[in-house]
């Protein structure tokens, strides 16, 4: 039986639709680069960052790089409008750890963001290290006057492979943070690679559900792809382990999307790389049809979004 949540047209309950439930309308989160860092690169909790991360701002066009952050907004504003029509907007908080400075810093940059009239609300991406309560405090504050997502990378439950990938974190820690920011009023994403190394499908199986159990309120999926120049190049090229081929990524997305609950909210199902830096896997190159391929495939099983929970 169908779940009443989902639309018609997907068997999972993506970000697009939640949009339109909140503002009856189109909306599109524009990427912004506030010049943070992460506490894996500059010595806190590690050096060097996560392993399939490389130096430098590849999150917007370069045009845009180290412009005010209303600047970056309102030249991504007129470009996406005039191309598609929409005129509401999140800003979207992404390079690197964006609560990592003190609050003051990080009220100008949200309030900055805000100022701009087509922004309707702020998702602020970081990591589980970076959120005391002083912080969450904070962004309770912005979930009162604002429509808020808090984005918390985790990539896998599995703490052998938080370690092999250099995330300076444990699953535990991420799941205390997620624990003292449930009921702030704003919602919670997470992120989760597939296929990364030393993972089995029933690894990133555990992790569905574990990560479905968590209270999050929407999940980011990715597939592992290898980047120019990050420690994970040189281990891909040494032949230490295989990327997932297309096929075997479409069908773990679909049995990931089984084992989530219903409600839970779909912001990505794959991943982007900009091409000049990207190594491999090139399956990706159009993510249209890597999306068509997983709702192909959800619908020859005649499945669903929580079909295994």
């Amino acid at each position: 039986m169908r779940v009443n949540k989902l639309q018609d047209s997907k068997r999972y309950y993506p970000f697009g639709q939640h949009l339109k439930e909140v503002f009856g309308e189109k909306v599109c989160k524009i990427t912004v680069d506030a010049g943070f860092t992460c506490p894996n690169r500059d010595g806190k909790a590690g050096k060097g960052g996560c392993i399939y991360c490389s130096e430098g701002s590849h999150y917007l066009p370069s045009q845009y790089r180290n412009l005010p952050v209303s600047e970056q907004l309102t030249s991504s504003i007129v470009r996406i409008r005039n191309k598609f029509n929409i005129n509401k907007f999140i800003a979207y908080f992404q390079a690197y750890s964006n609560t990592y400075a003190p609050a003051d810093k990080l009220e100008k940059l949200y309030n900055e963001a805000l100022s701009v009239d087509e922004i309707v609300g702020l998702s602020i991406g970081t990591r589980s290290d970076c959120l005391s309560n002083k912080t969450l405090d904070l962004l309770q504050e912005y979930a009162e006057k604002t429509y808020l997502w808090l984005e918390i990378g985790l990539q896998s439950i599995h703490d052998r492979t938080l370690k092999l990938i250099n995330r300076g974190h444990t699953f535990e820690q991420f799941m205390n943070t997620v624990r003292r920011a449930k009921g702030r009023g704003f919602k919670i994403c997470t992120h989760v690679i597939l296929g990364l190394p030393g993972e089995s499908s029933n690894d990133m199986m555990k992790t569905a559900k574990a990560v479905g159990e968590s209270g999050i309120d929407g999940i980011k999926l990715h597939h592992l792809h290898i980047l120019k120049g990050t420690p994970l190049e040189k281990i891909y090229l040494n032949k230490e382990f295989n990327l997932l081929d297309e096929n075997t990524y479409v069908n773990l997305v679909c049995d990931f999307l089984e084992c989530l609950p219903h409600d839970i909210i779909i912001q990505r199902l794959v991943g982007d790389a900009p091409k000049d830096r990207l190594i491999a896997p090139f399956w990706t190159s159009n993510k249209l049809d890597v999306i068509n391929a997983i709702d192909k495939e959800m619908e020859r099983r005649e499945s669903y979004q929580g079909a295994r929970t």
